[in-house]
């Protein structure tokens, strides 16, 4: 099995979780804690990119990386997922 095969692979089974316990099972099975973590802070900034506040802000309220959050950054001006998965509330 190639590389890219492998990786949709991963995608359908994401796809096919139906909740968030189920989500969670996977991902502590998948995944170190700290990666986790990881993953969880940057849906967490761009949640407030999203919601208008400033890389400051953003910094001064978590644990990303200057560099992790320019990456949000780019990726919820120009990408598809952050935008159109995060719903504001």
């Amino acid at each position: 099995m190639s590389k890219s095969e492998r990786i949709a692979e991963l995608y359908r089974v994401i796809a096919s979780l139906s909740t968030p316990e189920e989500c969670e099972i996977l991902f502590e099975d998948l995944c170190t804690k700290k990666e986790v973590e990881k993953m969880a802070e940057r849906i967490y900034a761009a949640k407030q990119l999203l919601a208008g506040k400033t890389y400051n802000q953003v910094m001064a309220e978590s644990d990303i990386s200057s560099a992790t959050l320019s990456r949000v950054s780019r990726c919820v001006q120009y990408g598809e997922g952050y935008s159109k998965l995060l719903k504001q509330e």
